[in-house]
C-alpha cells in the first residue's frame, strides 16, 4: 500500500488544542493493546494531555491518513509532567530541569513498520536539541514479566530499536502509575522503568 495519502504535521504546545480530543481517543485505542493493556478513561486521558497545551516547549507529531488522525507522538519538559513521573528523578537528586520527557508514541496497527516510528523520534529529538537547554531525553516503558499470560505470541518489544537510537535502559529509575488493566475490578498501580539518552555530546 502506497503512503500517498499519509502526511505528518508537527504542532507546538497550544496549537495541539484543536486535536486534543482526537489524540486522547487514539491513545486510548492503542493503550488497550499490550504492553499497557489499559482500560480507557477519556476524561482522565484528556485531562492529562492538557498539560501539553500549556507549554511552548511541548511538541506533538501527528500522522494523518487524509484527514483521519492515525498516529501521535508527544514530548514535554519533564518539569511539567506529572509528579509521579518526576518522582524517581527527584528521589535520586537529578536536576529535572535538564530532562525532556517523551510521551508515548501511538500508531494504529495498519500503519506500523513503515518507518514512522523513526520519524517520531527524529522530529522530537531535533526539537529538543533546538531548545538548547536540555541534557537528557527520557521516556518510560511498562514492566511486564517474561511469562506474561497477556503477551501476544508475535509481540516484539522495542528495546533494540531504542538502543540503536542511543537510549539506555535504567531499571533503577522506576515510577508507578494507576490504571485499570484486564481482569481487574479496580485500577491498580503499574510499574514503569525509564530509558534515557544523553545529549551533552551533541551540544
Amino acid at each position: 500500500m502506497l503512503m500517498t495519502d499519509i502526511h505528518v504535521r508537527t504542532f507546538i504546545g497550544p496549537a495541539l488544542r484543536t486535536y486534543l480530543h482526537s489524540i486522547a481517543k487514539l491513545r486510548m485505542d492503542v493503550f488497550r493493546e499490550y504492553p499497557f493493556l489499559e482500560e480507557p478513561d477519556l476524561s482522565l486521558e484528556t485531562a492529562r494531555l492538557k498539560r501539553y497545551l500549556a507549554s511552548k516547549e511541548s511538541i506533538g507529531v501527528l500522522v494523518f491518513d487524509n484527514t483521519t488522525l492515525v498516529g501521535v507522538s508527544l514530548g514535554i519538559p519533564l518539569a511539567l509532567e506529572m509528579e509521579e513521573i518526576q518522582k524517581p528523578f527527584l528521589n535520586r537528586f537529578h536536576d529535572i530541569s535538564t530532562y525532556y520527557y517523551f510521551g508515548e508514541s501511538v500508531l494504529l496497527k495498519q500503519y506500523r513498520n513503515r518507518g514512522i516510528g523513526h520519524h517520531f523520534f527524529d522530529v522530537r529529538e531535533t526539537h529538543v536539541k533546538h531548545l538548547l537547554k536540555y541534557k537528557h531525553i527520557c521516556f518510560f516503558d511498562p514492566v511486564r514479566p517474561e511469562s506474561d499470560p497477556f503477551k501476544p505470541a508475535n509481540y516484539l518489544p522495542l528495546h533494540d530499536f531504542w538502543r540503536k537510537r542511543g537510549y539506555v535502559h535504567c531499571p533503577d529509575l522506576q515510577c508507578s502509575l494507576i490504571w485499570k488493566g484486564p481482569n481487574e475490578d479496580e485500577p491498580s498501580e503499574k510499574a514503569l522503568t525509564f530509558w534515557i539518552k544523553d545529549l551533552h555530546e551533541d551540544h
